[in-house]
C-alpha cells in the first residue's frame, strides 16, 4: 500500500465544492461554546456535503483563529449564518419546510440506525452546548429527537464526534 498524495484525491476546488449538490441537511449549533468543536463542524459538512451550518447564541463564527484552525478552509466553502437565538433560526428553518431533528437523548427519542430519512426533503440537525446538550425550549420547538446508540458508561460524545457520527450516516445512506 502506498499513502496517495494530495493532488491523487481529486478534490473539489472550492467553486466546484459551491456549485455541487448538497445533501438537504442544514446544522444546527446550539450555544456550541468550544471554537475548535465549531471548526471541526464545518470541516465535517465539508467532508459530507450539507446545505449549511447555523450557528446560534453563544458559538463562534468566522473569521476566529480557534475555528480556522479546526476547519481547514472550510469556512469558505461550507455556507453558513448566524442567528443570536437558536429558536428564531428553528423557526425561520420551519417556515422555509425544514423538518427539526435534536441530537439529543430524550424520552422517545429515535436511535439513529433506525431513524429513517428518505420521505423527508429538507431536514435541520440540531447539535447542543458540550455539557448541558440542546436547550430544552429548542427541544420543545423540535419535530423529533435523534440519539446516538452508545454502550460505554459517559452516555455522551463530544459534539464534534457526534455530528461526524450523524452526518456520515445520512451520507452513507444517500451513497
Amino acid at each position: 500500500m502506498r499513502k496517495l498524495k494530495n493532488e491523487e484525491l481529486d478534490r473539489k476546488s472550492p467553486d466546484e465544492f459551491r456549485a455541487m449538490k448538497k445533501l438537504p441537511i442544514v446544522v444546527v449549533l446550539d450555544n456550541v461554546r468550544s471554537a475548535y468543536n465549531v471548526g471541526s463542524v464545518f470541516r465535517t459538512a465539508d467532508g459530507f456535503p450539507i446545505d449549511a451550518i447555523h450557528l446560534c447564541g453563544i458559538t463562534g463564527f468566522p473569521p476566529h483563529k480557534e475555528i480556522a484552525k479546526t476547519a481547514l478552509g472550510s469556512t469558505e466553502t461550507v455556507s453558513w449564518k448566524y442567528t443570536k437565538s437558536t429558536l428564531d433560526a428553528i423557526a425561520e428553518l420551519k417556515e422555509s419546510g425544514y423538518k427539526i431533528y435534536a441530537i439529543e437523548q430524550v424520552e422517545g427519542s429515535i436511535m439513529l440506525d433506525e431513524f429513517l430519512s428518505k420521505d423527508i426533503p429538507k431536514i435541520a440537525l440540531v447539535f447542543g452546548h458540550e455539557v448541558d446538550g440542546v436547550q430544552q425550549t429548542v427541544v420543545d420547538m423540535c419535530d423529533g429527537c435523534i440519539e446516538i446508540p452508545q454502550g460505554g458508561t459517559k452516555h455522551s460524545l463530544n459534539i464534534a464526534v457526534s455530528a461526524g457520527v450523524v452526518l456520515w450516516e445520512f451520507f452513507r445512506r444517500t451513497q
